[in-house]
């Protein structure tokens, strides 16, 4: 296991660090989201999907 684990330790580093930039980003948006906050950041007057994205 141990041999296995220093063949792919690029690999395994690379992959660690992706899973956790993207559970970064997970969390990051639903604080954000909790926050009521969107997700694109720009206001809503112009957007098509403003009457179904903020249900008041």
């Amino acid at each position: 296991m141990m041999t296995w684990i220093m063949e792919n330790l690029g690999t395994v580093l690379v992959s660690a660090g992706l899973l956790l930039i993207v559970a970064l980003v997970i969390v990051k948006l639903i604080r954000d989201r909790k926050k009521g906050k969107t997700a694109c950041g720009c206001g809503c007057a112009h957007c098509a999907m403003a009457g179904s994205c903020h249900k008041e």
